[in-house]
């Protein structure tokens, strides 16, 4: 297959992008697969291959942030809970997106500027205040969605565990994503006039 270009202008090869859908799905399927697979295996097949796509796929400069998550994770398995450990990887992630995120805040440009800056090199200083604010509104999403997402695992019902992980927390995502790129093309028509 022929490379194609990246968001990141390099280029990917067929097989490249095939990979990157199948993560992509994986990922969105998670807590459906977690469900499926930890009654089955205890969690311990869903936790080695995400050690293995974590420490393959990622940049040489993430993976040993990575540790950070994958030791815990590992050291929480070996001690009898590999489910739990699966049940607790969508609070894990959205800790690591609000951290990433609160992290820009104080080390600008924000996540939000930045890839604001790929469409709009020369952002104005109110591109640059909105772009903030919406990565402090990011912020509280994920600090909420994570809280509920860890309150389904204390609850302890899968059935609600992945209806709320697999359905409801993308729902609300897609929602506030949406409703802030209506909100922004509201106020681009506005400053256009």
């Amino acid at each position: 297959m022929a490379a194609t270009n990246t968001p990141l202008g390099k280029t990917a090869s067929g097989p490249t992008v095939l990979l990157n859908l199948l993560l992509g799905a994986l990922a969105l399927g998670w807590p459906w697969l977690s469900r499926l697979l930890a009654e089955r295996t205890g969690g311990w097949v869903l936790l080695a291959l995400v050690a293995g796509l974590g420490c393959w796929r990622l940049p040489s400069g993430y993976r040993r942030w990575a540790g950070v998550v994958l030791i815990p994770a590992l050291l929480l398995a070996l001690a009898g809970h590999a489910t739990l450990t699966v049940l607790l990887w969508p609070v894990v992630i959205n800790l690591a997106l609000l951290g990433v995120f609160a992290w820009s805040l104080s080390h600008p440009p924000s996540i939000i500027e930045r890839l604001a800056r790929r469409e709009q090199p020369d952002l104005p200083a109110s591109g640059v205040r909105y772009t903030r604010r919406v990565t402090q509104v990011w912020c509280g999403f994920f600090a909420v969605n994570g809280g509920l997402a860890l309150a389904t695992v204390l609850h302890g019902d899968p059935a609600l565990w992945t209806l709320y992980n697999g359905g409801i927390a993308y729902l609300a995502m897609a929602l506030l994503f949406g409703g802030e790129w209506c909100l922004r093309q509201r106020i681009k028509r506005k400053s256009a006039s």
